[in-house]
């Protein structure tokens, strides 16, 4: 750990207090300033980054606490567990009423808003591959908002095409080691263009000759059959990113399909079903994100509807 008061930058690290984390919480902004300024500048960490560190580094003293290879932990504060929160912990029955740990410090993280995609970038990252498979699985993150682990665990028997409908169902048994996340399964409308995608895929590029019923498996020799992995996909999408020089990736277009359908007017608890979100509160936090503009339109329209 840093310390500006001695000779080689470095202290005992059992010599801990509440002083020298907030000093070392200073170090991780500005590592090479020497002096306190009294201008604001910009951190070379994010809040999010520090707070990780900080919980390494209160992970270690706690664990050298119970092994007793010191006497008292300084880095926590002790604060009384109330039965009043909606989250219980193991055993809450046991220690309900006992003090718990909780950090001393612990920086407040700024809300980011999700990144999102423009309808003609979009259409110029779909445009960019001729690879039917890959067309269809760009198109199906778009304009269904699922996960790309919920996409690649897809089985054939999943995509009811003459419906337009494609089930989501949690599985613990793919063999690509993909997961869907979401515990409960359900049914997410898609479009008769992306149904004519997946046909052109089946038709063309899908080798039947293989005994396979992921919907998305590798179509060249070599591994040709078996299912396609995260690593196959992050390959694609960094050559992806590479060729049209837009950043991406699979979680984007999730984020870019919901931000679509709030600023359509759908309602929130639409977009949660959606996307498959457990609570519809999740859904609010994550892509409720109003800018100056979104507040001058909502005023206008209001000043419109007002003055009729």
């Amino acid at each position: 750990m840093h310390n500006w008061d001695a000779p080689d930058g470095r202290i005992d690290w059992k010599d801990i207090s509440l002083e020298k984390l907030a000093n070392f919480i200073q170090w991780l902004r500005s590592p090479q300033l020497k002096v306190i300024s009294t201008q604001s500048q910009e951190s070379l960490r994010t809040e999010r980054t520090i707070n990780t560190i900080l919980s390494a580094v209160c992970n270690f003293y706690d664990f050298h606490y119970r092994i007793e290879n010191v006497e008292e932990l300084k880095v926590y504060s002790q604060q009384f567990y109330s039965g009043s929160r909606s989250y219980k912990p193991f055993l809450h029955h046991i220690t309900k009423g006992k003090p718990v740990k909780k950090n001393f410090i612990k920086l407040k993280e700024p809300r980011t808003q999700p990144e999102t995609l423009t309808s003609e970038q979009v259409q110029k990252l779909i445009s960019a591959y001729n690879c039917k498979r890959d067309k269809f699985l760009i198109s199906l993150l778009y304009e269904s908002g699922m996960r790309i682990g919920q996409a690649l665990g897809l089985r054939l028997e999943d995509i009811r095409s003459w419906d337009n409908e494609i089930y989501i169902i949690p599985r613990t048994n793919n063999t690509n080691g993909v997961r869907a996340k979401s515990k409960n399964s359900y049914v997410i409308h898609v479009s008769k263009n992306l149904m004519a995608l997946y046909s052109d895929y089946l038709i063309y590029e899908y080798p039947l000759e293989k005994e396979s019923d992921y919907v998305f498996i590798n179509i060249w020799e070599g591994k040709k059959g078996s299912a396609l992995s995260y690593s196959s996909v992050a390959a694609l999408f960094r050559r992806l990113e590479k060729k049209t020089r837009i950043k991406t990736s699979p979680h984007i277009f999730r984020h870019t399909h919901a931000t679509e359908l709030i600023s359509q007017g759908w309602d929130m608890a639409h977009v949660q079903k959606r996307l498959g979100h457990a609570s519809v509160q999740t859904t609010i936090n994550t892509y409720t994100h109003l800018t100056d503009k979104d507040l001058k339109e909502a005023y206008q329209e209001y000043l419109q509807k007002r003055d009729k």
